[in-house]
């Protein structure tokens, strides 16, 4: 998992990639008899060492318009023939030139957060509840609001102790040991939320704009040269073991926080609580300052630098706005948004917002099936967010955190549910269940697949 967008490389393991002193985006050249290609390199921990990946279906030139022509390297020179997708005896040669390749994640570990949790089930048999004492949340103090009603009732069916006055609150579960990282959650929302393609210039910014990211780690038994321990959890991983490294991913987007630091920082009011729980953006209101981007420890909440939405990906930096040849959208992407949904403009912040107008649909739907009883609260389960409707593993669990029969709450009232970054005390409405692993013993390699969900990764 590169984590690359819009161009392809090569694949190369840790160690030959740092055996060759290669860098990110660095030109390789790979020449298989006669013929040879060049293209640049990336490392893949987990990667078989002294063998190279090249995907295929890049390269074109012809046909594909803007986003399709001239993205990436064409690879079928290599093959002698159509059926051929494996190629011995290549020879690789280290050039001096680096490619810029777009990437949407840098990191590759937690850098001592538990983030990601996972246990074995003999560790699960054990303690059931390790997944909500790893890190710093095992001792953290009792967290007391200063607000009234930011903090309710703690009970069986209300672990976290939300605010459950209003009719409706809603909260989200995913379940990491269900989660297969096939993304589907991220193109659901991209469809249903209009949100936009930037291009690979914005991307290699900093600039992506999905709601939701599909994060990943590497996990290794043992950290740098000695096994890992409280005071040695920043150390990088050498080559030798991200070759047999434990790749975990974790979707994530706005957390939908109770006690949302964003908010307390616009200085316009822009982004805000409804008394269903949700945190909202008011895009009417935002001025653009993305201070609340600056203090979302989730990194959750996106800007709008240009008019996606409304030009072309080559012609972003064409201005003025005002010129009407130098604007607009075309033809065949109109008719892809949705409806329901508003289109963002530039300089505003967007993010996560629970697929609110679906939330909102179902309400108007039950007022009126129900007009005469009054009785308008959604039956359990009865609505779902895009990226819950999406996933084919099931995966997410979506609905009303005050109905005791509510699927969601079923997920939460789980030994394995937990919060992610909870001693920073913004009571989030998306929780996690920790992933649990049961690896054979009598298999090679399980004391490692042990240590791997013993420790932070």
């Amino acid at each position: 998992m590169t984590k690359l967008t819009w161009d392809n490389a090569a694949w190369i393991s840790a160690a030959l990639f740092r055996d060759l002193g290669l860098k990110t985006g660095q030109m390789v050249k790979i020449t298989a008899g006669e013929t040879e290609i060049v293209i640049p390199a990336i490392e893949a921990p987990g990667h078989v060492t002294n063998s190279i990946t090249l995907p295929m279906g890049y390269g074109e030139t012809n046909g594909l318009g803007y986003v399709g022509n001239g993205r990436g390297f064409n690879v079928f020179p290599l093959r002698k023939n159509a059926n051929q997708f494996v190629i011995s005896g290549a020879k690789i040669e280290v050039l001096s030139d680096v490619y810029e390749l777009a990437i949407t994640q840098d990191q590759n570990t937690m850098e001592g957060r538990a983030v990601y949790r996972e246990g074995t089930e003999a560790q699960f048999d054990k303690e059931p509840d390790f997944a909500q004492k790893t890190g710093m949340d095992g001792h953290i103090p009792p967290n007391i609001s200063f607000y009234k009603g930011q903090v309710g009732v703690k009970s069986e069916t209300n672990p976290d102790g939300f605010d459950y006055e209003h009719e409706h609150q809603w909260g989200m579960s995913i379940d990491l040991s269900k989660c297969i990282g096939c993304t589907a959650c991220i193109v659901a929302c991209q469809s249903e939320n209009n949100i936009p393609v930037v291009g690979k210039d914005q991307v290699v910014k900093g600039r992506i704009m999905q709601w939701i990211r599909m994060d990943r780690y590497f996990a290794v038994s043992k950290w740098g040269e000695e096994e890992a321990n409280a005071d040695d959890v920043m150390r990088s991983p050498t080559a030798e073991q991200l070759e047999n490294a434990e790749m975990v991913h974790q979707p994530m987007a706005c957390q939908q926080c109770e006690a949302a630091p964003c908010e307390t920082v616009c200085p316009v009011n822009a982004t805000v609580h409804t008394e269903d729980g949700l945190n909202a953006m008011a895009y009417n209101r935002c001025i653009g300052t993305r201070y609340c981007a600056n203090n979302c420890p989730y990194i959750a909440r996106r800007f709008n630098w240009f008019d996606y939405n409304k030009r072309p990906l080559d012609e972003l930096y064409w201005g003025p706005l005002s010129s009407k040849d130098k604007t607009g959208m075309r033809e065949s992407m109109k008719l892809q948004k949705n409806p329901n949904v508003t289109v963002r403009m530039r300089g505003v912040i967007e993010k996560c917002t629970y697929c609110v107008q679906r939330l909102e649909a179902s309400k108007i739907e039950q007022k009126q099936k129900q007009r005469d009883s009054k009785d308008f609260r959604i039956p359990t389960d009865r609505v779902k967010v895009a990226c819950q409707q999406a996933c084919p593993a099931e995966a997410i669990e979506f609905g009303d955190l005050a109905d005791e029969k509510s699927s969601v709450n079923k997920a939460k009232a789980s030994p394995r549910n937990y919060p992610v970054l909870k001693y920073i005390g913004t009571q989030p409405r998306t929780s996690y269940l920790a992933r649990l692993r049961n690896p054979n013993p009598e298999m090679p390699g399980a004391e490692a697949v042990a240590a791997w969900s013993a420790h932070q990764i």
